[in-house]
């Protein structure tokens, strides 16, 4: 259960980090990045990112979440310069890709068949 203090928090996150994402970093042709969830642990050490990533194939969304976990210190970084006023320690950045809209086609097509 999460508190409305790490619920703010991973709001406050996922928000910069969309804005990081779509202004700073720049996606190669046709990929585009969203963050779709972010959770934050109680001590607000270390935030887990869920991105969802929209490539032409799944081993280009496999390399991008790759590619960005490589720049989680740089991500983090620019991270810390947009909030460092409003909470004291920037957490570690682990990115995961968010699969839920995957998961959600599967069912879909089960069910068409």
């Amino acid at each position: 259960m999460e508190t409305k203090r790490q619920q703010k928090i991973a709001k406050l996150i996922q928000k910069e980090l969309s804005e990081i994402f779509q202004r700073e970093i720049k996606s190669q042709g046709s990929i585009m990045i969203t963050v779709t969830k972010v959770n934050v642990t109680s001590d607000m050490s270390y935030a887990r990112v869920y991105l969802s990533v929209f490539a032409p194939d799944r081993e280009a969304k496999t390399g991008v979440v790759k590619e960005v976990n490589a720049m989680s210190r740089n991500i983090r970084g620019m991270l810390g310069d947009r909030i460092r006023f409003q909470i004291r320690v920037i957490p570690e950045l682990q990115f995961f890709e968010d699969d839920s809209l995957d998961y959600i086609e599967n069912i879909d097509n089960l069910l068409k068949s």
